[in-house]
């Protein structure tokens, strides 16, 4: 994955893939402790915007790591999607990042490649697959 990093064109694909559509999530500042409300409206926001087309026949689990509050799996199963609250047990790829950095980057305050750079997010498995995300969950 670091040989990937080293080129544009792998900067590029791990920048669309990590900025998941950034600009099509309005962000809404935190109203308490917890980030539950936020990141609940965030995987709600991903489910309407799902596009069964562009998935043709895929089968992929997107899974979010929060590292300060519960995961998130994404699973795109053909024409359906379905977001859950878990852990999945055999994700095809994991993006693992804080609450904060996942609100900033689905508003488009931050940049998902420099997240990435800056170690804010690491991404494991099939990171290839993750640069679908722009056409499966579109405006």
């Amino acid at each position: 994955m670091k040989s990937l990093l080293r080129t544009k064109a792998g900067q590029r694909v791990l920048s669309a893939a990590l900025n998941l559509n950034a600009k099509r999530y309005k962000h809404q500042p935190r109203t308490g402790d917890t980030p539950m409300a936020d990141l609940n409206a965030v995987f709600a926001a991903m489910e309407q915007r799902f596009n069964p087309a562009a998935a043709g026949d895929l089968q992929a689990v997107f899974q979010y790591q929060i590292t300060d509050g519960d995961p998130w799996a994404v699973t795109v199963d053909g024409g359906s999607c379905k977001v859950e609250q878990i852990a999945h047990d055999a994700p095809t790829v994991t993006l693992t990042m804080d609450s904060q950095t996942l609100e900033e980057v689905m508003s488009g305050e931050t940049d998902g490649m420099q997240a990435f750079m800056t170690g804010r997010i690491q991404a494991d498995g099939d990171i290839m697959l993750a640069t679908r995300l722009a056409s499966l969950f579109p405006l």
